[in-house]
């Protein structure tokens, strides 16, 4: 499959780094082509612009300035997002990332009387989200209802890749890490990807 693993975490030594080279590796190595975007690295800048936002219900959305990441997008076959949740949502860059590169005639169309978004990602079959959390799993699962699993699962690839299959791994007292804790997140990503096909 072709596969693109999406890195939102600013730190470079951060887990969200080493697991997505956890994923990046175990990909490469089932003879998967990967394709690696580390948002914060590349300098991607969150916020939706003003031709954007007013091209988003004309006949073209403007994607001028996120082609690149809109096509890459659109290639993937699977696709892997590597963040922190904090605030118990989606770190800023990687929020921009979906309001900027998901768009209208991306991930999908507008319909003609504003009804229900139509999907367009139907070439994304897979899809695993790994995310760290500085809080104990207990708040996240039954405090909050795990609001990031249920936006993505529900609201992102629901609409935009109804077909894709989806995983979600989160790791929870994420703060300080032993290496051989850190070792078991990276094993138990690389479990979760070796089944893609």
């Amino acid at each position: 499959m072709k596969c693109l693993v999406v890195i939102a975490h600013p730190l470079g030594g951060s887990l969200c780094h080493t697991l997505a080279a956890r994923a990046v590796a175990t990909l490469r190595d089932a003879g998967h082509e990967v394709v690696v975007e580390d948002l914060c690295a590349d300098g991607f800048g969150a916020a939706l612009t003003a031709a954007e936002r007013a091209s988003y219900y004309q006949p073209r959305y403007d994607a001028a300035a996120v082609r690149a990441e809109a096509d890459r997008l659109l290639a993937a076959e699977g696709l892997v997002l590597c963040f922190p949740t904090w605030w118990f949502g989606f770190p800023a860059v990687l929020k921009g990332w979906f309001d900027r590169a998901w768009g209208p005639g991306i991930a999908y169309d507008h319909a003609s009387d504003l009804g229900p978004i139509r999907p367009r990602l139907h070439g994304l079959r897979r899809v695993l989200a790994v995310t760290s959390l500085g809080s104990p799993w207990w708040v996240d699962r039954l405090l909050l209802r795990r609001p990031v699993r249920r936006v993505l699962r529900t609201a992102i690839l629901g609409t935009c890749a109804p077909r894709a299959r989806f995983g979600m791994l989160s790791f929870y007292r994420s703060e300080r890490l032993e290496p051989a804790r850190v070792e078991r997140h990276a094993d138990r990503v690389a479990a979760a990807l070796a089944g893609w096909d």
